[in-house]
């Protein structure tokens, strides 16, 4: 299906802690979509990740710069008229106010998963810079998003494909967000190449 060159383009942040499969299910979704596709930790300084990688948890000042990089990338996809997915664990509102608050026709997929799920599955990790014992910290940090952010949230301990579906059916409703455009039915986009 193409999409007429008024409507609107979308873009969508996945969050939730390290853990519960935001490059994952982000990754799906942007391929399910055809949609370009962005991983937050990507957008580190090499200083944040040598931190994170010494168990070391980041501070404000660390974040600021990385949560105004992934919002310049949202601002580009939407300067070119492209629509995409981006991963981000966005904990704080705060920094999701960062991220989208500059934009309109963003929509928040918040992955929702239980401290013990979450401790289990990054127990079996491995190659990714996030200590399993920062987990705590992530989970003290996390402000879940208010209703008036109207984000679509789903349960982790689903597959990922499911998990994708049911984003993705959620998008055949109206935004609540950044105006009274209808989101995208799923399929939509389609001729946009997945990139990142």
């Amino acid at each position: 299906m193409s999409v007429a060159e008024d409507a609107p383009k979308w873009v969508l942040v996945v969050m939730g802690v390290s853990g519960s499969g935001k490059t994952t299910v982000g990754a799906m979704l942007a391929g399910r979509l055809h949609w370009h596709f962005a991983d937050a930790d990507d957008f580190h300084s090499p200083e944040n990740v040598a931190k994170m990688h010494s168990g070391i948890p980041l501070t404000d000042a660390d974040r600021l710069p990385w949560l105004k990089a992934i919002a310049a990338q949202i601002g580009q996809w939407q300067a070119s008229g492209e629509q995409g997915v981006v991963t981000c664990s966005a904990l704080k509102r705060r920094y999701r106010e960062i991220i989208m608050g500059g934009h309109s026709g963003i929509r928040l997929i918040y992955l929702k998963g239980t401290k013990e799920l979450i401790a289990r599955r990054l127990a079996a990790r491995h190659g990714h810079f996030m200590p399993a014992n920062l987990l705590a910290s992530q989970f003290e940090a996390l402000e879940e998003p208010a209703p008036e952010e109207h984000a679509i949230t789903v349960d982790v301990g689903k597959p990922p494909s499911a998990l994708v579906d049911e984003i993705v059916a959620a998008l055949t409703l109206p935004p609540l967000r950044g105006g009274s455009l209808p989101l995208p039915q799923a399929g939509e986009g389609a001729e946009h190449k997945r990139g990142g």
